[in-house]
C-alpha cells in the first residue's frame, strides 16, 4: 500500500552514507523527532537523478531548512559504495544525507517500489518527495513518470513547507 498523508513511515533499515562509510539506520530512529524532507529517486548518477532532481534540493538546501526542516534526505535503492560515490561526484555530501537502500526494503514497505526491467534498472524507486514531521508523513509527492522531477522537486517542497 502506497505512503500517505498521515502515514507513519514504516520501520525498516537502511544505511545512511557518511565520509566515514556507511552506517545501518533504523528508519523509526532516523525519522523520530525530526522534521525531514525526503525524496526519493530511481537511481544515482541516473540523468533526471543528477540534473535535476537532487540539484534543485542542494540549491534550495538552506530555504527549506530555514522553513523547518531539520535535515533533506535523499534515498535511492542502490548499495552504499554507490550512493557515497554518488555524494562525493555531486559535492551534495555536506548538504544532502545520502541513504543506501540496498535491496530496497525501506522502499517496498513505503509502497513506492516500481519495476523499470524494461529500461534494464529492475526494481527501483519511484520519484517522490515527501515531509516527514516525528515519523509522520505531511507532505508527499509522487511523479507518474520515473523521468520528470516537477511533482516531487525542490519548488514544490518549498510551498508545502511555507503553509
Amino acid at each position: 500500500m502506497k505512503v500517505s498523508v498521515g502515514d507513519r513511515i514504516p520501520d525498516a533499515t537502511f544505511k545512511k552514507v557518511s565520509a566515514e562509510g556507511a552506517e545501518d539506520v533504523a528508519a523509526n530512529d532516523f525519522f523520530s523527532g525530526r522534521k525531514i524532507v525526503l525524496f526519493g529517486v530511481p537511481g544515482a548518477f541516473t540523468p533526471t537523478c543528477s540534473n535535476s532532481h537532487l540539484p534543485g534540493f542542494v540549491e534550495n538546501g538552506e530555504a527549506i531548512r530555514s522553513r523547518g526542516a531539520d535535515d533533506i534526505a535523499v534515498v535511492s535503492v542502490n548499495d552504499a559504495f554507490v550512493m557515497k560515490a554518488w555524494a562525493g561526484f555531486t559535492g551534495a555530501e555536506d548538504k544532502i544525507t545520502f541513504i543506501a537502500d540496498g535491496n530496497g526494503d525501506f522502499t517496498k514497505a513505503m509502497g513506492l517500489d516500481i519495476d523499470l526491467s524494461v529500461a534494464g534498472l529492475g526494481n527501483r524507486s519511484k520519484r517522490y518527495s515527501m515531509i516527514v514531521d516525528d515519523g509522520v508523513v505531511k507532505a508527499v509527492n509522487i511523479e507518474e513518470n520515473p523521468g520528470e522531477a516537477e511533482m516531487s522537486g525542490a519548488a514544490r517542497i518549498l510551498d508545502q513547507l511555507q503553509g
